[in-house]
């Protein structure tokens, strides 16, 4: 391994489940925090997301806003968002001036529109074996170390329909395992050892996400990790270990999407690669029930600029645009 990665992970890496909320309250020195939520129907178990956060985080003041950004869901999940006592958004219809495309990158960008926290923590709604302590554990290094701007989890991962389910799987997913970690090690060596780089889970400061330019679909994770890197260094980047984490598995063909997405995420930041405007590609996938034999999946290649730049972005105003 690289020696800075290996030096990064030794230094840098923490245990979320040791963290005191109370603790943490006192360390935001009345910065606020917001937790967003992005949905595409999660109606089975954003509900329970919700409400863990809602009855334990909130009463303390550690958490400020409790968002769920809803993309165009069809089974009812914002009006079980909004009943668990969420603050609940339709991604298409927060003004951006942008056409609304689909995708999680999109949902997180739209949120900083939304949203008045200093320190942002992003949770994915299909949770199913978690705690409380993912926020706490997020929150922690960007409260104790001003120079930290950005903070991955990782996680002993629990998939519901696989064989064997029940037992934890201590490395990341298939596109982390298959895709992004690859590009990492051949192209970003000292994010080497950055456990999980696609984790869903992680807390960034508004100051920096607001100038980022966010890839509209999976790719937003690779992203933010990479330009953070550029941009500061490792020094500026910590990660957290989480304990366990249940969720629902994908099949391959999606994942084959996101894979193309986060390779074209990282073509865009290499030298000499293709610039965000260029238009999305597809990609074909053989499948005997589809009725050609053949599947066309559009990759979502946009990114978005920078929220600061946009005319309709008004920073920490805690007014929506948009409910």
């Amino acid at each position: 391994m690289d020696p800075a990665a290996q030096q990064w992970f030794d230094t840098a890496t923490f245990a979320g489940v040791e963290l005191d909320p109370a603790v943490l309250v006192e360390a935001k020195a009345g910065r606020r925090v917001s937790v967003v939520i992005p949905a595409r129907n999660e109606a089975a178990t954003v509900a329970s997301v919700v409400s863990q956060l809602g009855e334990s985080l909130l009463p303390l003041g550690l958490v400020d806003e409790l968002v769920v950004i809803d993309s165009d869901s069809t089974d009812g999940t914002a009006e079980q968002a909004r009943a668990a006592g969420a603050q609940v958004f339709a991604a298409g219809e927060i003004e951006t001036g942008t056409e609304p495309v689909p995708g999680k990158g999109e949902a997180l960008w739209k949120s900083l529109f939304v949203t008045s926290g200093d320190l942002l923590v992003f949770i994915d709604a299909d949770l199913t074996e978690w705690g409380p302590h993912f926020v706490t554990g997020l929150l922690g290094p960007l409260v104790a170390d001003e120079n930290v701007q950005l903070v991955k989890g990782f996680y002993d991962r629990l998939a519901d329909d696989l064989p064997g389910a029940d037992e934890p799987m201590p490395q990341g997913g298939r596109v982390t395992e298959l895709c992004a970690r690859p590009l990492l090690n051949l192209y970003w060596p000292q994010l080497a050892a950055v456990v999980q780089p696609l984790a869903g889970e992680w807390a960034i400061r508004r100051e920096l996400i607001e100038t980022l330019p966010i890839p509209v679909g999976y790719g937003v994770e690779f992203a933010t990790l990479t330009d953070t890197w550029q941009r500061y260094g490792l020094a500026a980047i910590a990660q957290v270990d989480l304990g366990r984490r249940g969720h629902r598995h994908q099949n391959v063909h999606d994942l084959g999407v996101m894979a193309a997405e986060i390779l074209a995420t990282a073509m865009r930041r290499l030298p000499g690669g293709p610039t965000p405007e260029e238009p999305a590609g597809r990609l074909q996938q053989y499948d005997r029930r589809a009725p050609t034999g053949w599947l066309s999946r559009p990759v979502p290649t946009l990114e978005r600029p920078a929220a600061r730049a946009n005319r309709y972005y008004q920073p920490r105003t805690g007014v929506p645009c948009s409910s």
